[in-house]
């Protein structure tokens, strides 16, 4: 097989037994979707070729991570000039910015965003002092914000993948997301990035900044893989606000096989598929949410619904597991069980990870 039939990127893993970063050298083959990958240190074969149903052509870009048999792989780089051609003509990256006046409808932005065809390959919810707000503003580059409208409340930072990205957002904001969603207030609700080089310099500030979660009444979820793939992510975030729950954090993230296995330890041995469960969250990104509300634990666990969908459909039709749910591992989302356990959850997401 040519090399013209197959893209190369020089990744690398973070072994935590070791305590190093390990670089390897990943094939991606769009023929059949399927991945090889060297050692390179040792010049030997780590990883015959193999098609991974967790991945995908649109998962494949400058930057993103990957999880590869419960193996966080971040690419960081082209290995040959042809893969760098190629992909910086088929897939370019933009920076979007939910501002507060628009936070009721950061569930729908989101939706419309996906709807399009456009990939999330990186969202973050952050408050920012006045010097980080000054400074994003100078970078941004543009008189359409100002630090007031940056660190006057919460605000969503998104990396958006896509063809032609830059201006085609552009078009989607003033075409379909301002026209579509209500806005709280003065304010622009979403900008985006003028130009590539500046979303380089967005992204590279905006997701360097640590955000610090309220860590009271509080209930963890983690939204699953399944509904970034199935597009129906907003829709989830968007019933959450809805229902007048408060959401104070939001990062996602892509858990490998020891972080997973940490914060799902407690049902190791209690539930059959604990194991299925530990390879679908760290076999694609998820999104977790600090979730506020007075006695929230229990009103998110009624929302959310029983963990096997199919009685939910039964006992609890109108529950997120009945409406989005798939199966007891494919079940939108873990929620924190006990209130006593809120805090702690969330300090492991938003602090530890």
């Amino acid at each position: 097989m040519s090399q013209y039939q197959r893209f190369a990127f020089i990744c690398e893993y973070f072994d935590p037994q070791a305590s190093l970063v390990r670089q390897y050298q990943l094939f991606f083959y769009p023929e059949d979707e399927s991945i090889e990958i060297f050692d390179i240190k040792t010049r030997r074969i780590f990883l015959k070729k193999i098609i991974d149903p967790y991945i995908s052509a649109k998962d494949i870009f400058l930057n993103a991570e990957i999880n590869v048999y419960s193996r966080k792989l971040k690419l960081v780089q082209y290995a040959d000039e042809f893969t760098r051609r190629a992909f910086e003509e088929l897939k370019t990256s933009t920076f979007a910015l939910i501002l507060p006046s628009a936070y009721l409808s950061i569930g729908k932005i989101i939706d419309i965003i996906l709807q399009n065809g456009f990939t999330i390959s990186k969202m973050k919810m952050n408050k920012l002092t006045t010097s980080e707000a000054e400074k994003l503003v100078q970078i941004h580059s543009s008189n359409e914000i100002t630090i007031n409208d940056l660190s006057s409340d919460l605000i969503v930072g998104i990396e958006i993948v896509k063809q032609n990205c830059v201006n085609d957002f552009k078009n989607l904001i003033k075409n379909q997301i301002i026209t579509s969603i209500k806005t709280e207030g003065p304010g622009i609700p979403i900008i985006s990035s003028e130009n590539e080089n500046l979303a380089k310099a967005e992204i590279n500030y905006y997701f360097s900044i640590r955000h610090q979660p309220q860590l009271s009444n509080c209930s963890c979820l983690i939204l699953k893989n399944h509904l970034i793939t199935e597009r129906t992510l907003g829709k989830v975030i968007d019933i959450i606000l809805n229902e007048a729950f408060e959401i104070s954090s939001m990062e996602m993230f892509y858990l490998d096989k020891n972080s997973a296995e940490e914060f799902f330890d407690v049902y190791k041995g209690v539930l059959p598929e604990y194991g299925k469960i530990i390879e679908d969250v760290t076999n694609g990104p998820v999104v977790a949410l600090e979730v506020r509300q007075d006695d929230v634990v229990n009103k998110v666990r009624a929302l959310v619904g029983p963990h096997d969908p199919e009685i939910a459909k039964v006992l609890r039709p109108k529950t997120l597991r009945s409406i989005f749910g798939v199966d007891r591992v494919r079940n939108v989302c873990h929620c924190t069980d006990l209130p006593e356990d809120g805090v702690l959850e969330c300090q492991f997401m938003f602090e530890l990870m």
